[in-house]
C-alpha cells in the first residue's frame, strides 16, 4: 500500500467502542495490527530504508570528492573545482535524504504507537503470533547488523590504512561512510529487535478468563 495511504486510527476511547461482539472488534483489531505490520516491516518498508542510504551515502560521497581534493597533499586548482562542481549535486542530495529519514524515523514512531494500542485492545493467538514477522524481522536484524559491523570496521580501517601522502580529505569521506553505515544500521537494529521483543511478550501473555486487562499487557520497550 502506499506511503501516502492515511494509517489505521487508532481504536476508540472505551466509552465509545461500539463493536457488536468480540468476533467484531478482533476482526478489526486483525486488520489494523496486519496493515501496521506491513507500514513498520513490510517489504515496501524494507526498500525504502535501504533507498534513503543509498541516497545518504551518493550525496556523501559526491561532497567527499571535494574533500579528497582540498586534503590531498599535491592538490590543483583543476581538481579542487571538480570537486566543488560535484559537492554541490552532493549537498542537493544529502539534505533530502537526511530530511527523508528524520521523516521516516518519526512515521515509524507514529505506526508503533498505533499498532501497540491496537496490539494492547484484546488478545486473539493467530493475530498475535502473526505480529511476530519472523522472516522480515530476521531480515532487517542481519542487514542492519552487517551495516553496524561494516561501518566499525570502516571505523577503524580508514584512519589506520590512509598514509599521509593520501591527505586527510580520505580519512574524513571514509568517517563519514562509516558514520552513516553505523547509525543507519543502529535505527534498524532497534526496530527490529523492540518489534520483535514486543511482539513475544505479546504472543506470551495468556488474558485470564478468556478476556485481557490492559493493566496486566506487556508494555513496548
Amino acid at each position: 500500500m502506499s506511503p501516502r495511504t492515511p494509517l489505521p486510527p487508532p481504536p476508540p476511547p472505551a466509552e465509545l467502542q461500539s463493536w457488536p461482539d468480540r468476533e467484531a472488534r478482533l476482526a478489526d483489531r486483525a486488520l489494523a495490527l496486519d496493515e501496521l505490520g506491513r507500514r513498520l516491516l513490510g517489504g515496501g518498508r524494507l526498500v525504502l530504508f535501504l533507498l534513503w542510504f543509498l541516497l545518504l551515502q551518493l550525496g556523501w560521497s559526491l561532497i567527499g570528492v571535494l574533500l579528497i581534493a582540498i586534503g590531498a597533499p599535491l592538490s590543483d586548482p583543476m581538481t579542487t573545482m571538480f570537486g566543488v562542481l560535484t559537492a554541490v549535486p552532493g549537498i542537493g542530495i544529502l539534505v533530502p535524504a537526511v530530511w527523508l529519514t528524520v521523516r521516516s524515523l518519526r512515521r515509524d514512531r507514529t505506526v508503533r504507537e498505533r499498532l501497540v494500542q491496537w496490539a494492547l485492545l484484546d488478545r486473539h493467538g493467530p493475530t498475535d503470533a502473526r505480529l511476530r514477522a519472523p522472516v522480515l524481522s530476521a531480515c532487517w536484524l542481519l542487514l542492519s547488523f552487517a551495516m553496524c559491523a561494516t561501518g566499525l570496521w570502516m571505523g577503524f580501517a580508514v584512519p589506520a590504512g590512509v598514509s599521509r601522502d593520501d591527505g586527510y580529505g580520505l580519512v574524513a569521506y571514509g568517517m563519514g561512510v562509516a558514520l552513516i553505515l553505523w547509525v543507519t544500521g543502529l535505527t534498524g537494529l532497534a526496530k527490529a529487535v523492540g518489534h520483535y521483543r514486543f511482539a513475544v511478550r505479546l504472543t506470551a501473555h495468556r488474558p485470564r478468563g478468556g478476556r485481557s486487562a490492559s493493566s496486566g499487557l506487556p508494555r513496548p520497550e
